[in-house]
């Protein structure tokens, strides 16, 4: 039986499904309803009031639409299909008496507001406000809330939505945040005074309508209308999370979310939003040469020249990727080193990822797959801090009905699971159990990168997928660096692994800063901040962030994805990839491209699915033969958050926001 409905709104007849709401069906007519409380991704409130509309045959009065479903339409004479009406006298009235109301307390900050330009309040007041008011008594005032070094309150301006009282409860799974209080007295605060403990906070910015609640690093820095808007990808985790970067002149302001539901929904992590103070400080914009054991200054064509003569006169040569290095400049590294007779490995954590095998080292999964699924089972991961966007997405799975299940460190994911186990010892149970019998229903199998960086992470990954395949469950490999499958994709692997780069006498590092670089080889880093891996060089080639260059990153899902550039890189700094071409030429093996356009059909010409943008591949690879699992706890790789990558490592909040976490688990000491 169909469970679509029709209805009129405002003389147009369409037909929708009946579970959709008012403000729903609206939309779909191309009509646009003002609210304030009500976000599709959070629970129905329906206590602003601003998105009254008239139910022609209903009560005399204006309805909530956010609050009501289509299927409780009354059909009109004869049956007809009801009428909604958005645009009536009845209806401007009440939305007139709404806004009258919001703004009896609203003080008028708009000129010193930091929202300005950006407020719903700002915007709907221009078309619903009135030019007086009734009302003379005195404004109250409310004290602001320490919520912590992320987000600035102003609750002056606050007009109780509560969304942000839903978006921490129900999306972050924090709960330090409430409304206290009746009528004029009700104010939103956070109980005892506490701080917000989420790695995912900053989204009640985006998410208050008003300017209650706003960025306390980017706080009177620029205005809207100053920035340069450029769509984006984020690389601070694997998930590649649509962002969108503001920049003012050359300098990055700040990062907000972008939609895409195939990935972050709507969400980034505090990392994500907040990081943009790392590529500021710390910059490589120079070259160096390191000479009688001290760096110095120089200049390019010294430095390559430099670079180059140690490659050619090198008797083994090795080149790391790091964890933010895009798809162009790895292919362009492999192609320099494997041409001078050397190898290249991705796998800078000793993860023990398959090369050539897309459905063991990505999986059969994709992150949409979590919104279906019944059962889900995480191996060796705390998605928590590995990607908080796609625990997000866990936690809604599970608040919908899924079983989750942990084997790993117990550890708080901000929901209720099932711990089976903490070694591979449980795996093992688990091969051996008959699961003819399991329903079939949706399942999924998560495995984090703890599980894959142990000595026999080759084994803990050939019994992941023969428990997928046991269970007829999709694989999904967890991934922790946002370069990690491109990569991969394009070959970026040897047989011996890093074990095959420790005996290497030249080693070209492109921004591999989690290594340590045993002493007596020569080291060539390019990168873009001053981290461990450029206090080990003795050719620093400066390179660009990921916001200073074009760039290709496919996700942990295996999703290709494209980074913009939304500024130039600091002083001498170069692209990349282009730093790799001028390299090749001084060797004399110069790299069959001429700009990022060519190189990128060489890409796609060399590995087809890496052209198909924001598509996830169905991947193929064979079943892993099963080895010995040595047992031991399967801990994740990822023990602070805020400082894994040099970017983040650059960054003062960061440091701050890691310090919190640190003083925070050490607890309040009672007085004596």
């Amino acid at each position: 039986m169909s469970n679509l409905r029709k209805i009129i709104i405002d003389g147009q007849e369409i037909e929708v499904e009946g579970a959709l709401t008012l403000i729903q069906a609206c939309e779909e007519a191309g009509i646009e309803i003002p609210r304030f409380c009500y976000h599709e991704r959070l629970s129905i409130a329906g206590n602003c009031r601003m998105c009254l509309v008239e139910v022609v045959g209903g009560p005399p009065k204006p309805a909530a639409s956010c609050a009501m479903q289509v299927k409780d339409l009354r059909p009109g004479p004869e049956g007809a299909p009801p009428v909604i009406k958005t645009n009536s006298p009845m209806v401007k009235k009440a939305r007139e008496g709404v806004m009258e109301f919001l703004l009896i307390n609203h003080p008028l900050d708009c000129p010193i507001c930091d929202q300005g330009g950006e407020c719903d309040l700002q915007d709907q007041a221009m078309a619903y406000g009135v030019d007086f008011s009734r009302f003379r008594e005195p404004k109250r005032a409310v004290d602001d809330l320490d919520l912590g070094p992320l987000v600035e309150t102003h609750m002056t301006r606050c007009i109780s939505c509560t969304r942000c009282v839903r978006f921490t409860t129900e999306v972050a799974g924090i709960t330090q945040m409430g409304q206290t209080g009746r009528g004029e007295d009700s104010e939103i605060t956070s109980y005892l005074g506490e701080t917000l403990d989420s790695n995912l906070q900053g989204n009640i910015i985006d998410l208050c309508p008003v300017g209650a609640l706003v960025s306390k690093p980017y706080a009177f820095t620029a205005r809207p209308w100053e920035l340069t808007k450029t769509e984006s990808i984020d690389v601070m985790d694997a998930l590649g999370s649509s962002i969108r970067v503001d920049t003012k002149g050359r300098e990055v302001m700040r990062f907000l979310p972008l939609n895409h539901d195939g990935t972050n929904e709507e969400w980034i992590s505090d990392k994500t939003r907040f990081v943009w103070d790392g590529l500021r400080r710390q910059r490589l914009d120079k070259p160096f040469i390191r000479e009688n054991g001290k760096l110095r200054t120089a200049t390019w064509p010294e430095a390559l020249g430099k670079a180059a003569a140690a490659i050619k006169g090198a008797k083994s040569l090795a080149g790391l990727i790091g964890d933010l290095a895009p798809v162009e400049a790895a292919f362009a590294l492999k192609q320099l080193i494997e041409g001078q007779g050397g190898i290249v490995e991705c796998r800078t954590d000793g993860s023990k990822l398959p090369s050539g095998n897309r459905a063991a080292y990505v999986g059969t999964a994709c992150i949409e797959d979590i919104d279906t699924a019944e059962a889900i089972m995480i191996i060796g991961s705390n998605p928590r801090l590995e990607a908080p966007v796609l625990n997000a997405r866990l936690r809604k799975a599970w608040s919908r009905g899924a079983n989750v299940g942990v084997i790993g460190e117990a550890v708080d994911l901000t929901f209720e699971y099932n711990h089976i186990g903490t070694d591979t010892d449980t795996i093992t149970d688990l091969l051996g159990r008959d699961h003819s019998g399991v329903a079939e229903k949706p399942s999924l199998i998560i495995i984090g990168q703890g599980a894959l960086t142990r000595s026999d992470g080759a084994a803990v990954l050939a019994a992941a997928q023969a428990l997928a395949e046991s269970t007829k469950s999709g694989l999904l490999v967890l991934h922790t660096a946002a370069a990690r499958v491109g990569a991969m994709d394009v070959g970026a692997t040897n047989a011996d692994g890093m074990a095959a780069v420790d005996g290497a006498d030249v080693i070209y590092n492109l921004g591999a800063d989690e290594v340590d670089i045993a002493a007596g080889a020569f080291v060539i880093y390019q990168g873009s901040h001053g981290d461990r891996g450029a206090h080990r060089a003795d050719v620093i080639l400066p390179g660009a962030a990921y916001t200073e260059e074009p760039g290709l990153f496919v996700n942990t899902e295996g999703r290709p994805q494209l980074a913009a550039r939304a500024s130039f890189a600091p002083g001498d700094a170069k692209e990349n990839w282009a730093i790799l071409r001028a390299l090749s030429g001084e060797l004399g093996a110069t790299l069959p491209f001429d700009n990022i356009g060519a190189l990128r059909t060489a890409i796609v010409a060399a590995h087809p699915h890496l052209g198909d943008i924001d598509v996830v591949a169905q991947n193929e690879g064979a079943a892993l033969e099963q080895g010995k699992m040595e047992g031991g706890i399967l801990a994740s790789t990822i023990t602070d958050f805020y400082l894994t990558n040099p970017i983040a490592r650059s960054s003062q909040l960061m440091a701050e926001l890691s310090a919190g976490v640190k003083a925070r688990a050490q607890g309040a000491l009672a007085a004596e």
